[in-house]
Order: structure tokens, then C-alpha cells, then sequence
């Protein structure tokens, strides 16, 4: 292997392996990895593919993007050559996938101006995410077995970081929830026992003077012993939330609404202008629980991507429908990050008998309106 080409391979997976480990969001780092591949195959493209329950590949990221003919959120048939690979683990690589029979029926009208193509499996043989691939435009020179196979290796590197990355997200979580029980265990067993052996000292206490104290002391002490009181079900309230790791979620539609535009507001620096119309004290149960977590992952979208001045929410209740509108006025969606959240959005809506539209553009920012009909809750 060329020393520096097998230098840079490895500096490529250092910097994806260290991303994915230090940040939050793995999703965000497949731009990265797909940006390294392009570099290192001397593509025209490259392609990452995540991988769905029915095997079809949904296109995550690419590189580089374009305002024409972008390929994020294009989705492959279950019988395409990368989704075989992605089953499989052995790449393919064809001169021109356009007319090779092993590809060219399965070929989308988006990358027929691309030719030589490779495709290497991407994630761990226990977990296979996807499938990276790299194409070069139509007359090129062909990937040689040597770009395949370094295709592959980086490939295997790149996915097992991100499947490292999973597992220690969710390594931090079991420790979060952990500390949470600790916590929620010593305040039980030690601060509520210590607060009613208290409570229980001063109420005997006022019992044996009550005949000594004059009655501006004795209500001090009964006031006393009610504050006890009160904090020991506050603790035992604290308690029960911190043992669950997925607390239910207010009755209040109106007064969750609130609390994520305030936060989203902490996070922008500005506070979002908010809009209600209609009757949100008595939504049904289910709907509220759609609607709040539809909220908060179109919030979570403009403060992540945005880049917005101004940020409007209007949340209306009509007859049996509600509706959801996020409006900024920011960059529009970024054609390389992860399409997933709108997906979310999408399928949170049609589970719901709903439905969620999306305008985005660079000039104009981007409008979200989501909607569900009461009715079917």
C-alpha cells in the first residue's frame, strides 16, 4: 500500500472513530464518514446507506451534495447490489453500473450519470448497518481491486466505531439510570427516614409542652412539623420520578408546549414567538403524547441545523384536528445531515392517522406542519 494513502486511511478512521465517540449524536458524524471514503476512493460520490427492517438502504448522507438530484433520502430496493452487500459483507465493485446486469436494473434515475461504482459493507458482521459506496461519473477509470479493498477495511473501521459509539451511549445511559436509582434509594431510605424520625420527635415534643408554650410558639412548632411533612412528599415525589427512566408525561398539552419552546428558547438564545389556538387542556392522552414528542423533535431540528433569527410555533385545535406549525427563517435543512428526525416526524404523524409536511430552502428557512385528527386517538 502506498505509505501515504494507508497514512491518510488511517487518520481518516482515527478522526471518524474519535468523533463518534465523544459526541452525542452518532447520526452526525455519517457526513464525515462519507466526506473520507469520496477522498480516499478518488470518487465523484460516495454514499451512505443505513439499513432497514425490511433490507431496503436509505440514503443518509453523501458526498458531495448537491442542490440537484441529491440522493439523501433516496431509498434502494431490497434487491439492489448494495443492499445485497449489506446483507452480505462481500463488496462489489462493476465498471459501469448502469449496464452491468448485476446492477443495472436497480440503478435510480438520480446516480444514472455515474458509472464505475464499488460498495463495501458498512457496520460489524454482528451488526451490519448499511453499505458505503463511491461512484466515479460514467467514462471514468474504473475502481481498481486495491480502492475496493481499502474501500472495505475503512468501511469495517468506520462502522465499528459508530456501533462502539451506540454501545456507549447506551453504557451511559444504564449509568445515568444507576445514579438515578442511588439517588432515589438514599433519599428513601435515609432523608425521608431522617425527616419523619424528626417530624416525629417535634410532634412528641409539642405534645409534652403543650401546656408550657404560649400559642404563638406552639403554631410555630405544629407549622414545623407540616413542613416536615410536606418535604417528605416532595422527596417521595422526587423518588418516584427519578425510578422511572421514562416518566409519563404531563396531562397538559398547553403547559408541555410551553416548556419546550422555553428550552428550545435557552438553546437558540432568543425565545421562540408562540401561537395557540383552541382548547388544549383536554387533548386525548395518546395525541398529546404524538404531538409533544413531534414538537420537540422539529425544535430540536432548528436549533441543531437552523441557524435561524426568528422561529415562530403555532399550535391549533380545531373541531378533531391538531395542528402543529414550526416556522424558521434559517439556512433550510442541510443537504448532509441525517434525514432521520423528519422521518420520525413523518411516521409519529401517519401513526396517528395524520400527516406532516416540510418546505425547506436556503432563502426562505423552513416550515413544518404537522397534524393529527383527534378523532383517532
Amino acid at each position: 500500500m502506498d505509505p501515504t494513502l494507508a497514512a491518510r486511511a488511517l487518520a481518516a478512521s482515527t478522526e471518524i472513530t474519535t468523533a463518534a465517540l465523544e459526541g452525542d449524536d452518532v447520526d452526525g458524524v455519517l457526513p464525515l464518514v462519507v466526506r473520507r471514503a469520496a477522498a480516499l476512493a478518488e470518487a465523484d460520490l460516495g454514499l451512505v446507506m443505513v439499513r432497514a427492517e425490511d433490507d431496503r438502504l436509505t440514503v443518509e448522507a453523501a458526498h458531495p451534495t448537491t442542490t440537484e438530484d441529491d440522493p439523501v433520502g433516496l431509498t434502494l430496493s431490497a434487491r439492489s447490489a448494495a443492499a445485497r452487500v449489506a446483507r452480505g459483507g462481500v463488496p462489489v465493485a462493476v465498471d459501469d453500473f448502469v449496464v452491468d446486469p448485476r446492477t443495472a436494473p436497480f440503478v435510480p434515475a438520480a446516480l444514472r450519470g455515474y458509472g464505475p461504482f464499488a460498495v463495501a459493507p458498512f457496520g460489524t458482521r454482528e451488526r451490519r448497518l448499511g453499505a458505503l459506496a463511491v461512484y466515479r461519473r460514467r467514462g471514468a477509470e474504473p475502481f481498481s481491486q486495491f480502492t475496493v479493498d481499502l474501500l472495505a477495511s475503512f468501511a469495517a473501521q468506520a462502522g465499528l466505531a459508530l456501533v462502539l459509539a451506540d454501545g456507549a451511549t447506551a453504557r451511559r445511559r444504564i449509568a445515568v439510570y444507576e445514579e438515578r436509582e442511588r439517588i432515589a434509594r438514599d433519599l428513601h431510605d435515609v432523608i425521608v427516614q431522617r425527616l419523619y424520625a424528626a417530624g416525629m420527635q417535634l410532634d412528641l415534643l409539642g405534645r409534652r409542652l403543650a401546656t408550657r408554650l404560649d400559642r404563638a410558639d406552639a403554631a410555630r412548632l405544629a407549622e414545623a412539623v407540616d413542613q416536615l411533612d410536606q418535604t417528605i412528599e416532595e422527596v417521595r415525589g422526587t423518588v418516584r420520578a427519578l425510578r422511572s427512566p421514562d416518566p409519563e408525561p404531563p396531562a397538559d398539552l398547553l403547559a408541555s408546549v410551553r416548556a419546550e419552546v422555553d428550552i428550545a428558547g435557552e438553546l437558540l438564545g432568543f425565545p421562540p414567538d408562540l401561537e395557540t389556538k383552541g382548547d388544549l387542556d383536554n387533548v386525548p392522552a395518546e395525541a398529546a403524547d404524538h404531538a409533544r414528542a413531534a414538537l420537540r423533535e422539529a425544535l430540536s431540528n432548528v436549533v441543531r441545523h437552523s441557524g435561524a433569527h426568528t422561529v415562530s410555533v403555532r399550535v391549533r385545535r380545531k373541531n378533531s384536528l391538531l395542528r402543529l406549525e414550526v416556522v424558521d427563517d434559517g439556512c433550510g435543512i442541510p443537504k448532509d445531515v441525517s434525514k432521520r428526525g423528519l422521518r420520525h416526524l413523518e411516521e409519529r404523524a401517519a401513526a396517528a392517522g395524520g400527516r406532516c409536511r416540510v418546505t425547506s430552502s436556503a432563502r426562505s428557512g423552513t416550515k413544518v406542519t404537522w397534524e393529527i385528527p383527534l378523532a383517532f386517538a
